[in-house]
This record gives structure tokens, C-alpha cells and sequence, in this order.
């Protein structure tokens, strides 16, 4: 085990640097020589990451432009390359070393950290061990297990990882199979806002593409670290602050990457000594899930500046044709608007009266806004609501629908949003069953599957037998850990489809596999030749990527490999689809994807692979608005408390935030630095306000336990965390995604969408 990252005596100090900068090339070289590369090695590598003739970033998915960079790639995207190439296999041998129960007691990043998994294997528990097995006799096995079981019964999961074409095979092979159960990671992310938007302007994904970031002239930010979860997007910002466009960032936390950049691709700001350039023009520090309330304070400084520019003669400020012509609801929007008091919309938001108003001047002045929004927003009780509040204020000016304008969710895993794309979705009404039915023969389940939360739910209960995913660590990225890791060796069957160990891989169930693939950017080869996949990024283009790096292993299968044996061997004969022919040419996939979504994929073979890829025919784009009733729509929020049904009654209940640090992607943890908050060696730490800890008679580096605050007789708790004041608001504090999802009960999330609201856990500080 190599736990020499991890300190007894970890270090927390303010960091005052910029974002990118020196400290970035840093730590993607020393983490590049831990894994066995030579810095050499992987710039030749990183010269093809995002280009049109390379490979996709296999961690964020913000957009590829048609002109990249020379450098396409951010610092987390190099450690996600870094992570994927790595020289180290997790091999035959070390199965044979260790039991499974004994890697239990390791931590998450050193599992991973042992590299490439490089052959199939089955759990045997007489041994307590993973050992070899054909890849044959695992296909049959796991294909009987299946036959046997009610395909109510199994879950079919997906990672954000998995390219358009696995994702269709996948999800063609669940249903024929018989089960709708298909969550994906988007259950757990934005999902809120996939419930969200379409009520508002009856798309399911954001408006926004690349090139409109060139001509705006305002930005609004909510609840998104930009500089650790989508770098990339920080180039933009970057360019439009040169431009002096006002930059507006709402967030609990002070996050450099919106605080200051300097750019590594340029010299001048690299020589330059300098903290770069200031990326956001005013930053508030809001109480997290007072974001709600917040926007009610923008809209109602709007409301009055319209109201003296009627009664001057002068030109409105909302935009009344745009609203006459396209919009519906904002008369009852209205009356909420101007029914809030200014003294509640400072206490629920955080942020006082003149700033929101300042806020308020500044949009009614901009003609094209741009509103990027993160989990901050949708990771909420009220999460839909939050995503159904910032289209209000893009509508008050008419700021949907035109270039340089628009609302802007920056999805996470690479290809999450493009799943749901092309069917992986647990709700009927979003799949094109009836065309599933007639172009291959069978007849789908027409009810509703089980989301990420009633997956959960399933499995706790004992009614979900079977759980096969496609990427992923699932027990660690849910809510609920504890219950949800305890009842996880009850499943019958447990199929993990994987590059690397985690700690999924030691919860076995009944019946055990680890299925070895290849990495998006390894080579495939398959009867027709070398293979190209496809993924859509946060911005609804559809990419190209090209694998060329050699495989980590001879007998690793490709994903769409594994996919189409599984299905062989479990739905032999009850489809007309042609699995074989599919694996030998992904083209194939990819005429089947055109042929079944017209309007998104017509000519796919001859448009993925172009510079900057293609757009999705988005119909809000074009003001045109898929709703029930043709309209776009002001939706009045129900209110502004956090957690209407979670009651204090008095005690001194803080609200926990749920955050990532600089060294992670997802639940991948690349070390135990977080550099951009000045931690080092230690991911179990607590971050308060300072005043908060002086009541709660508490000192910088005291040991805690962080318990749930819930009357439902579970005791979830983390325990010996470490305390630290940090800039954030009175009430609040943060921690680590996912040490601390075992505080997030699975009734605790969004309202519609059942996104885990993780970015406001009630919870009570316990000294030990």
C-alpha cells in the first residue's frame, strides 16, 4: 500500500497564487513521473488530447473548439491521460497477494493507484480472492445468472465515461433483456436540470455553444469551481475579462480559477510576476442554497428599474416583445418577485441589498448574458427550481435563443450528457420505444425504471438482485454509503465493467465479475480495422475520438466488445440486431444512431469527425420552444428555505457542502493535495467559518465527527475529521466528495429530479 502521500501532520495554508500558472505544469509533471511516464512521453500524448485527429479528454466535457490550442488540455485533464496511460497494472499477481477483505482497508487512492486492470476475473470466496477466467466462461456465466433473474430485478448502470455507441448498444441490450433500469450518472449531478429546463424552455440540455462565449458581454456564474471541474472553460473567461466583460460569480466557497488566472499557454503571462488576471469581476460569497433568493434579488432590482423607465418615457428594461412574442408566466412571477422583502432575501441569500441591486444594474445594461451554472445549483432540495430560476432571468431580457446568450450547464464526465442522448434513461417518454420495437424486433419494457435513488433504495431493500455498470464506482459516488455498502454483498450478481480497482470491486455479491476494457485513448482494433468513437460534450456537439496508444493489456475488450458478448449471451435470438457486425464496424453503430434521432445525427459518419464537431438541431436555440405549450416560461419558485422539511428546532445545525479538490476527478483521487485551497496531505478535513468555530469552542487542526441531523433513526456519521476556518459563510461548512457521502440520506435530495442535494446536508459537529 503506498500511503506516502498522506501526512500525520497535514499542512493548511492560505494560497494566494493564480489558477493554471507554474503551480499547474508542476503537478501534472510530478504526477506524470509517479505513474512511470517520462514527461516526454506524455506531451506527445496531450498534443492529440482534443484534437479532431486525437483523442477526447476522458475526464470533463466542456466544449472542443474547431481551432484548438496547441495545448487543448487543462491540468486535470492531463492527470485523467496521466491516470488512464499509466505504466502500472493491476495484474494476475496482485489478485494472487492479496484478499479481498484486507483491500478494504485501503484507501480509495491507492487502489486505483496500482494501475491497469489487465484480465477478466470472478470473486471466489472460498479464497476471499479475485482470480483469472476466460473471457467465454464469464460471458456464459454472467449471461445465465441474468436469464434467471426478473429483469425488474437488474440494474444496467452507466458512467459519464462510456461513448455514444457502447451507450446504445447498452441500453438496447438492457431493454430486449426486459429492464428499464438504466441510471446513469447524471441521476447524481444534473439531472435536476434535465427535469428543469424542459418545463422552462423544453430542452433538456443548455443553449450556449463555444463561439458564443467570444461575444458576450456579461457572465454570470452559479455554484461551479470552473478552475478544478472544467478548466478548460477558464480560456473564455479569461478572453471575455481582456475584454472587459463583467464577470459575476456566485459561491459559498472562493475558488481561484474564478478568482485569478494566469495562462500557461502564454508566455507573457507565465514570465509575467504578476497573479494574472482577475477572472471575476465581483465574487459573492453566497449561504449555499440561498441561490434562489439571490436571483429574486436581481430580478427584483430589474423589476424597478423597469418600473422608472416606464414612468421616464425612457426604453424598458425587460425585454417586452421578446416576452409578448415567446414567453408564458411572468405575470404570477412578477408577484412573487415583488412580494419578497428586501431584509428576507439578504438573510436566505447571504449577500446584502446594495450588492444584489449592483448586480441588477449591471444585467440591465448587457445585451447578450451568459448564465454557466454547476452542481452548486442542482445538487438542492429545491435543485429544479434553482435551474428553472436562472432561465427567469435570462427571459426578463430576452437572453435564450440568440448568439452570445443563453443558459450554459457545464456537465461533468465526459459523455454523461450525450447518454441520455441516444437512450440511456430510465423514463419511457424519453426513449423512442415504438422505433426500438419495429427496427429490431422486440417489444421494450414500457414502464419506468429505477433512477440512481431507487437503485439505491433497491439495493438496501433487497429487491435489486443484479447490478451490471459500465464505468463507474458506484457505492462510492451514491448517497447513503454506509447502508448502501452493507447491503451491496447481498445482490446475487455484481458485474463491473472497469480499467482500474475501486472500491466497488470489494463489495461482492453472490456472484462476481471484474470485466477489463480498453481506455478511450488505447487503440481498438476490430474486424473492419482501427475504431473511432463519439461523445457529446456540455455544449451539444458531437465529437470524434481516436484511441492510438497500445493497449495495457492483450486481453483487454473493448466496451462495445463486452457489450454485445453480454448480450449474446443473455438475449440470444430475441432482437434483429446484428452484435458481431456492430463490434467489427462502430460505423454501423453509428448509421443505427442516425437512423433512430434524424434530427440530431443525420450523416454521423461524415460529420463526427470535423474540426469542433457538430451541433445537436436544439430547437430553444432557435427560440423555438418544446413545451406543452409552445411557449418558454417564467416558473415561480415555492419559496426560498433550503430544507423545508428538515427541522432544527433550535440546535446548532450547520449546513454541509460537498466539494472536490484540484487532485480529483469525479471519484478518482490523483493525491491528497488540494492546491487551490492551500491543503495538503489530508482529505479529511472540515472547512468553517471562524466564527462558527469560536461557538462551537473549536481551534484550527481539532478532531470532530460530522453527523447527519435526522429524525429517521439512522446514525450517519464520518468520524476523526479535522476542523479548519476558511473564507466561507456563517453556517455553512465544506468537505470532501466522496469521503463525506455517508451523511447524505437518500430521502435528502431534489424535489422531481431525486439529484443527492449534497451541497446542503443539515449536520451537527461532534468533538471527540
Amino acid at each position: 500500500m503506498d500511503r506516502s502521500e498522506i501526512t500525520d501532520n497535514p499542512v493548511i495554508k492560505a494560497y494566494d497564487h493564480p489558477s493554471g500558472g507554474w503551480g499547474s505544469l508542476k503537478s501534472v509533471a510530478e504526477k506524470t513521473l509517479a505513474e512511470g511516464l517520462s514527461v516526454q512521453t506524455i506531451l506527445e500524448m496531450l498534443r492529440k488530447q482534443n484534437k479532431a485527429d486525437g483523442y477526447a479528454c476522458v475526464s470533463c466535457s466542456w466544449a472542443k473548439p474547431a481551432e484548438p490550442n496547441l495545448a487543448e488540455f487543462c491540468e486535470n485533464g492531463a492527470k485523467a491521460t496521466v491516470w488512464e496511460v499509466t505504466r502500472k497494472r493491476c495484474d494476475r499477481a496482485f489478485f494472487a497477494r492479496h484478499r479481498v477483505s484486507d483491500l478494504r482497508q485501503w484507501p480509495d487512492h491507492d487502489l486505483e493507484k496500482q494501475g491497469r486492470l489487465t484480465t477478466p476475473l470472478r470473486y471466489d470466496a472460498t479464497l476471499d480472492q479475485y482470480i483469472p477466467v476466460k473471457w467465454a466462461d464469464a460471458f456464459r456465466e454472467i449471461g445465465a445468472e441474468l436469464q434467471a433473474l426478473d429483469p425488474d430485478s437488474a440494474v444496467f448502470y452507466v458512467s459519464g465515461r462510456a461513448s455514444l455507441e457502447t451507450s446504445y448498444m447498452w441500453q438496447l441490450f438492457a431493454r430486449i433483456y426486459g429492464s428499464p433500469n438504466l441510471p446513469d450518472s447524471s441521476n447524481m449531478c444534473h439531472e435536476s436540470t434535465s427535469v428543469g429546463l424542459p418545463k422552462s424552455i423544453g430542452s433538456p440540455v443548455g443553449t450556449v455553444q463555444i463561439e458564443d462565449f467570444d461575444a458576450a458581454d456579461m457572465l454570470f456564474f452559479f455554484g461551479h469551481n470552473t478552475g478544478t471541474n472544467a478548466p478548460r472553460l477558464l480560456h473564455q473567461v479569461h478572453d471575455a475579462r481582456k475584454r472587459g466583460v463583467p464577470v459575476i460569480t456566485f459561491n459559498p466557497l472562493q475558488e481561484r480559477g474564478l478568482m485569478r488566472f494566469k495562462d500557461p499557454q502564454s508566455p507573457t503571462e507565465m514570465l509575467s510576476p504578476d497573479d494574472g488576471v482577475k477572472m471575476s469581476s465581483d465574487y459573492f460569497q453566497i449561504r449555499p442554497g440561498g441561490d434562489i433568493a439571490a436571483m429574486t434579488g436581481i430580478a427584483k432590482a430589474v423589476l424597478a428599474l423597469d418600473d422608472a423607465a416606464l414612468a421616464s418615457g425612457d426604453p424598458r428594461v425587460l425585454d417586452v416583445a421578446f416576452i409578448a412574442e415567446h414567453c408564458h408566466g411572468l405575470a404570477e412571477f412578477e408577484v412573487f418577485v415583488r412580494a419578497q422583502t428586501w431584509e428576507e432575501i439578504e438573510r436566505c441569500a447571504g449577500i446584502d441589498r446594495d450588492s444584489l441591486e449592483h448586480v441588477g444594474r449591471l444585467y440591465a445594461t448587457a445585451k447578450k448574458v451568459i448564465a454557466n451554472f454547476g452542481m452548486g445549483l442542482t445538487q438542492h432540495r429545491h435543485g429544479t427550481e434553482n435551474v428553472q430560476m436562472l432561465c427567469n432571468l435570462l427571459l426578463m431580457r430576452g437572453n435564450i435563443g440568440r448568439p452570445g446568450a443563453g443558459i450554459s450547464p457545464i456537465r461533468g464526465h465526459s459523455n454523461v450528457q450525450g447518454q441520455r442522448t441516444v437512450g440511456v434513461s430510465e423514463k419511457p417518454e424519453l426513449v423512442p420505444l415504438d422505433v426500438f420495437a419495429a427496427r429490431y424486433g422486440f417489444e421494450p419494457p414500457r414502464h419506468k425504471g429505477l433512477d440512481t435513488v431507487e437503485a439505491c433504495k433497491g439495493i438496501i431493500d433487497g429487491s435489486v438482485r443484479a447490478f451490471v455498470s459500465l464505468g463507474g464506482n458506484f457505492s462510492r459516488a451514491a448517497p447513503e454509503t454506509a447502508l448502501l455498502e452493507g447491503a451491496w454483498r447481498k445482490l446475487r450478481l455484481s458485474v463491473q465493467i472497469s480499467t482500474k480497482l475501486n472500491r466497488n470491486h470489494l463489495l461482492p455479491g453472490e456472484v462476481t465479475y471484474i470485466l477489463p476494457c480498453l481506455g478511450r485513448i488505447e487503440e481498438d482494433l476490430q474486424a473492419s480495422g482501427k475504431q473511432h468513437v463519439s461523445m457529446e460534450d456540455s455544449t451539444a456537439c458531437i465529437h470524434g475520438s481516436i484511441g492510438w496508444s497500445p493497449p495495457a493489456s492483450p486481453e483487454l475488450l473493448s466496451e462495445p466488445k463486452i457489450v454485445a458478448e453480454l448480450a449474446k449471451a443473455t438475449v440470444a435470438g430475441r432482437s434483429s440486431i446484428p452484435w458481431d457486425e456492430w463490434v467489427g464496424d462502430y460505423s454501423k453503430v453509428r448509421d443505427e444512431i442516425a437512423a433512430v434521432y434524424p434530427s440530431d445525427f443525420h450523416d454521423f459518419n461524415a460529420r463526427f469527425l470535423q474540426p469542433g464537431g457538430f451541433h445537436r438541431d436544439l430547437p430553444a436555440c432557435k427560440r423555438e420552444w418544446k413545451t406543452e405549450n409552445g411557449k418558454a416560461n417564467f416558473l415561480t419558485p415555492s419559496g426560498f428555505d433550503v430544507n423545508p422539511n428538515i427541522h432544527v428546532d433550535g440546535k446548532d445545525i450547520l449546513s454541509l457542502m460537498t466539494i472536490r479538490s484540484n487532485d480529483q476527478f469525479n471519484t478518482t483521487v490523483y493525491g491528497y493535495d488540494d492546491r487551490l485551497r492551500g491543503i495538503k496531505g489530508t482529505r479529511m478535513v472540515l472547512l468553517m467559518n471562524a466564527e462558527d468555530m469560536a461557538r462551537l469552542k473549536l481551534r484550527d487542526d481539532d478532531r470532530v465527527d460530522v453527523a447527519t441531523y435526522a429524525d429517521d433513526g439512522v446514525d450517519r456519521r464520518v468520524h476523526d475529521m479535522r476542523v479548519h476556518s476558511f473564507s466561507i459563510p456563517k453556517g455553512a461548512v465544506a468537505g470532501y466528495f466522496p469521503e463525506l457521502n455517508p451523511l447524505v440520506p437518500l430521502w435528502h435530495h431534489a424535489k422531481g429530479s431525486h439529484t443527492p442535494a449534497s451541497k446542503a446536508i443539515p449536520v451537527e459537529i461532534i468533538r471527540r
